[in-house]
């Protein structure tokens, strides 16, 4: 696969995918993105982000056990898969070095 290219909102969706480990399914990535992001997000936006990062072969999806309290419905659990941590580490990459470029900019934390 060639150079791999993420919306922000994709990148957004993965990183709490990550964040959340085993607990990422899509109202948890939604409500994680409102706490950490500080913005209000559909839960459906989530719904097709997931499951088009998982077309795209970045994320896995697993049915996690059935809950009583959802009625004995189960949770469709995503978790990275190796593309999607490359595509982060990229997607991070890209970001610093256009970040090194520019002149006389201060930073509240370290570049490297």
């Amino acid at each position: 696969m060639g150079r791999t290219y993420l919306g922000e909102f994709e990148e957004l969706v993965l990183l709490t995918v990550g964040v959340l480990n085993e607990d990422a399914y899509a109202v948890a990535v939604t409500k994680e993105i409102e706490s950490q992001a500080g913005r209000f997000v559909n839960v459906s936006a989530v719904h097709k982000s997931l499951y088009r990062l998982e077309e795209k072969g970045m994320l896995k999806s697993r049915l996690g056990d059935p809950e009583s309290k959802r009625g004995g419905k189960r949770k469709r659990i995503f978790t990275l898969s190796a593309y999607g941590r490359k595509a982060l580490e990229e997607s991070m990459e890209l970001r610093i070095n256009l970040a090194r470029q520019i002149p006389e900019l201060n930073f509240k934390y370290q570049i490297g």
